[in-house]
């Protein structure tokens, strides 16, 4: 099993009681680094871990919006004005977001690939993910999650389906990104909860290795992760097993 880097915030990234610490001091305190490695993953049916390392650069974030992509948005200022003239922070205790993603399901020949959930490459399956990268709809809908829950641009924003780059990629490249982002703005998972909606493939016997996936990448602890998984009653495309969709909530505490 390939060895992954925890960063754990600095003892000094304390939360104040009145007044949080400026974007300066959490990117100080609080921040990964901005060259940290990631792991291609080589998947099995069991969810195997990364086997292969690869170093991000810039160029990971370059997309559309230059070099510093996410952190372009990030509050420039520890409290703003609102219309009535009163002053409210930049970065509250909490935070929550939303995501959702949904993928068409074909053949693997017309797909070009097959299908991953969760990071797992489900076995006995005979259909494939249309998408750019990997189609992996856990990964996307969590890395929107994160995005919203910070205000930043959506996945499609910092991660353009028309950027070559990007095609087939390994989408834990994208989800890595985003929990970087939110350690640097100086927070952490609080609960990430997980709703998969599909006809097909059958997942019950990889949502723990998924889950292990999922906290593995946002550095936390099992009982902050919980990954769910319905059928859609046999409608419309999902129900038909033409498509698959992901809905994931998550919650932010400032660390």
């Amino acid at each position: 099993m390939a060895s992954i880097i925890a960063l754990a915030p600095s003892p000094a990234c304390v939360l104040s009681a009145q007044r949080g610490p400026t974007t300066r001091s959490l990117s100080q305190k609080c921040s990964a680094p901005s060259a940290k490695l990631l792991s291609a993953v080589r998947r099995t049916s069991l969810g195997a871990h990364r086997t292969e390392r690869m170093k991000v650069s810039a160029g990971l974030r370059d997309g559309d919006l230059g070099e510093n992509a996410g952190e372009s948005f990030f509050p420039t200022s520890e409290y703003e004005t609102n219309c009535e003239g009163e002053e409210i922070a930049s970065e509250p205790i909490m935070r929550v977001g939303h995501g959702w993603d949904i993928h068409r399901l074909a053949t693997v020949e017309e797909a070009g690939q097959g299908c991953v959930i969760g990071g797992i490459k489900i076995p006995d399956f005979d259909k494939g993910t249309v998408a750019h990268s990997d189609g992996d709809v856990l990964y996307h809908s969590a890395t929107d999650a994160l995005l919203g829950a910070l205000g930043l641009p959506d996945i499609g924003q910092l991660f353009p389906d028309n950027d070559p780059r990007w095609r087939g990629a390994d989408s834990e490249a994208f989800f890595d990104e985003a929990v970087r982002l939110m350690k640097k703005r100086g927070y952490r998972i609080m609960n990430l909860d997980v709703t998969l909606i599909l006809q097909q493939p059958r997942v019950a016997k990889h949502k723990a290795a998924m889950k292990e996936n999922v906290v593995r990448i946002c550095k936390t602890i099992p009982a902050r992760v919980n990954i769910k998984a319905r059928t859609h009653e046999k409608l419309d495309s999902i129900g038909e097993g033409r498509a698959l969709s992901c809905h994931t909530f998550v919650m932010m505490e400032r660390c």
